[in-house]
């Protein structure tokens, strides 16, 4: 059973003072010569084509400042008038995305490479197996089940027969270790509130019960396949509001055929909005595990003997600032950790003596590799290490002793390793910004790999180059940044070039393949991603470099990739986009709104923009550990000076670059009021011939829309608006 940090915002600030605006010296007028006549007026500017927002005098004082909040009225989504506006402004986005040129074209490619067949790494639970297969001509993956190896396929779930839009998805499913029954999570509209059910796999039927109230939740199986452990959250009523909820989180436990709403409780709620609760059993079933996860970089964790005669309730570790992840086989906790080692190392603890003085070190931290994941598979610890942002896979004995490497070409990332702790097979999977999706099956002793399952597109990848450079940020910090190019491409500063970041959450962004970017490199551009502070690539200090009052650090560091990129003739101001979603959304806000004159366009997608005020909404009091908090002196302070919202408002009228905001109708985790704000305050302070653009994607939550006919329409507005402002 492993334990690791839940997964609140993604894929979701300090400063110092913005730039100074360049200023004209004022003189006073020159005397008229006679004949002189007086040039005609200019021009008024045009009229604005996008619907109007009208302004309401909203004014709060925080810690001595005046923050004029003109747009607040559009954070109550449930009001008719934003409603109408939401409406109007989607419509009025749709109507200009659809009469761009390329955009019928860009479809037409993406189709190709999104609509295609894929199968999954499988599962071994009892006599069966489990896996995914993604389908060419089906919009939603498809679960499978066949009994042994070599068995009959059959269908376990097919989301795409759930509801006739398709706003009905699975959001998670989670096989019983005899195989017998799946727990599974139905989502509506992608957004990460589910209920779960249970399906009988010999059947093909639905147990009676059914668990509302799991989002974010899976569900840990007892060995007898009897019931499993869950985290349950109460829902949204009285007094209970969603930015509450995570506090309230309890951990329970459920038998088949008992009525869910009496599940005991055995973990209680820790009422802290700022934590979150889960956990589960081992797989031996001895030993139940709660975690309370206090933001990205802390977590305590708890453990008890159910064999004991009266359980109770014993610290491994609580109260440390470092992350601490446990896995555990044959009645021996192994833990990785970052506490006293940035880049981590891994622990092997007695649970009969679980006092830190007693834990012994087996794998040592590595001086210039970062460890990412530790997964128990075939009796040993498969361990994968980022070495300049890109994978390496090491197998370790259980005593820590490194037992062999596994071979996988270089500038790849493993996406996971999965297997059972009990069985010598591991599957790995594989990709790089070139490699579609590979699949190795290994054995785990000998370290023999073979291929297993590959992804086929029709692309040469042949022809797309993968380069990594470092250039300095503005503290003379070294930065590592990824350029996917074209063989043929050249660097005279004209090709269209896309900067994408994140830079938070201890988020690692590694070489992984998308269509998208080929299609994007296709089409003559160039797609840079930079590993910047706040992301984990280079462990806990470069994560804690970009958090807090640090997280300029970040917005520093995306500003000079493109300095850097514009100064080595990759592209020009004229023909650089920048692209970010989530957290990556407020970074790119950041950047618009600090360094306006550096980019040509952007697509700012679920993003957090008013920082002053993201707490008190969706999942905003679990990042407060990332992000810091207004009713901090100190962290306003620094949410102040880089807020995008806040900056838009107090600069006032100004050119900004084109930008299309990408926001999505039930993301209930990053709430949509920051891209309504800031569309409507830039659109209203734009001087500059460039469009503002809102556009809200249909029930889809933050991650976006589960059809693959939505995210082509998707990808295809988003290049075709960026490929007619680069050009």
């Amino acid at each position: 059973m492993r334990i690791a940090l839940a997964c609140l915002l993604g894929a979701a600030c300090g400063g110092s003072s913005p730039p100074a605006s360049a200023t004209l010296p004022i003189e006073p007028p020159k005397p008229l010569a006679a004949a002189q006549q007086m040039p005609p007026p200019a021009p008024p500017p045009p009229a604005k084509p996008w619907p109007a927002t009208r302004t309401v005098d909203v004014v709060d004082t925080l810690h001595g400042k005046t923050v004029r909040d003109p747009y607040r009225w559009l954070e109550d989504d449930k009001s008719d008038e934003v409603k109408a506006w939401m409406t109007a402004q989607d419509t009025y986005t749709r109507g200009e995305l659809g009469k761009l040129p390329e955009r019928d074209q860009l479809a037409a490619r993406l189709k190709e490479l999104f609509y295609f067949d894929a199968i999954g790494a499988p599962a071994h639970r009892g006599t069966r197996f489990f896996y995914t297969r993604k389908l060419a001509q089906k919009e939603k993956t498809i679960v499978y089940w066949k009994e042994g190896e070599h068995g009959a396929e059959q269908v376990l779930f097919d989301p795409n027969t759930w509801s006739e839009d398709g706003s009905k998805g699975l959001h998670g499913w989670f096989p019983s270790w005899d195989g017998k029954h799946v727990a599974y999570a139905v989502s509506e509209h992608n957004s990460d509130e589910t209920v779960m059910h249970v399906r009988d796999v010999a059947t093909g039927k639905d147990l009676h019960e059914e668990i509302a109230g799991t989002k974010y939740a899976a569900a840990s199986w007892t060995p007898d396949g009897r019931a499993f452990y869950y985290t349950w959250v109460p829902p949204v009523e009285g007094a209970v509001t969603i930015a509450d909820r995570p506090g309230l989180a309890e951990l329970r436990y459920h038998v088949l055929g008992t009525d869910p709403a009496k599940d005991p409780v055995v973990h209680e709620a820790t009422h802290d909005a700022g934590t979150f609760l889960g956990g589960g059993i081992s797989r031996e079933g001895r030993w139940l595990f709660a975690v309370v996860q206090h933001g990205w970089n802390s977590t305590d964790v708890y453990f008890q003997d159910v064999h004991a005669k009266k359980p109770v309730w014993q610290t491994l570790v609580a109260g440390v600032s470092a992350v601490f992840e446990v896995d555990d086989l044959h009645d021996v906790f192994y833990v990785k950790t970052n506490d006293g080692a940035p880049r981590y190392r891994v622990f092997a603890v007695d649970p009969k003596h679980p006092a830190r003085d007693a834990w012994k070190e087996i794998v040592p931290e590595s001086p210039d590799a970062t460890l990412q994941t530790m997964t128990i598979v075939g009796g040993h610890l498969a361990l994968e290490y980022l070495r300049n942002a890109a994978s390496e896979l090491e197998i370790h004995a259980l005593d820590g002793k490194l037992a062999h490497k596994i071979e996988i070409p270089a500038l790849g990332t493993v996406a996971g390793v999965t297997g059972r702790a009990d069985e010598d097979t591991a599957y790995i999977s594989y990709s790089s910004f070139t490699e579609p999706q590979l699949i190795y099956k290994a054995s785990v002793k000998t370290g023999k790999v073979d291929e297993w399952a590959r992804v086929k597109l029709p692309i040469d990848t042949s022809n797309f180059v993968t380069e990594q450079v470092f250039y300095p940020s503005k503290d003379g910090t070294k930065i590592s940044m990824f350029i996917l190019h074209r063989k043929d491409a050249k660097q005279d500063g004209s090709a269209p070039t896309i900067l994408y970041g994140y830079g938070g959450f201890n988020v690692s962004l590694t070489p992984s393949f998308a269509g998208s970017r080929v299609v994007w490199l296709e089409h003559g551009g160039n797609y840079a991603i930079p590993n910047l502070r706040g992301g984990g690539e280079y462990g806990e200090d470069w994560h804690k470099a970009g958090m807090g009052v640090h997280k300029q650090n970040v917005f520093d560091d995306f500003e000079a990739a493109a300095e850097y990129l514009v100064a080595q003739k990759w592209t020009s101001r004229d023909h650089l986009a920048i692209y970010g979603g989530s957290n990556g959304g407020l970074l790119v806000g950041t950047a618009v709104t600090q360094r306006p004159e550096l980019f040509k366009a952007v697509i700012c997608a679920v993003p957090l923009l008013d920082m002053l005020r993201y707490h008190l909404f969706g999942s905003g009091k679990t990042w407060v550990p990332e992000y810091g908090s207004a009713e901090d002196a100190e962290q306003f302070a620094a949410l102040w000076a880089y807020s995008p919202y806040r900056r838009a408002i107090d600069e006032g009228a100004r050119k900004y670059p084109a930008v299309l905001f990408d926001s999505a109708d039930h993301d209930d985790r990053v709430d949509p009021l920051h891209a309504r704000k800031l569309a409507a305050a830039l659109q209203a302070l734009q001087t500059a011939d460039a469009p503002i653009l809102l556009r809200i994607e249909r029930n889809s939550g933050h991650g976006g829309a589960d059809m693959v006919k939505s995210q082509v329409e998707r990808v295809s507005d988003q290049f075709a608006f960026l490929l007619q402002q680069l050009r």
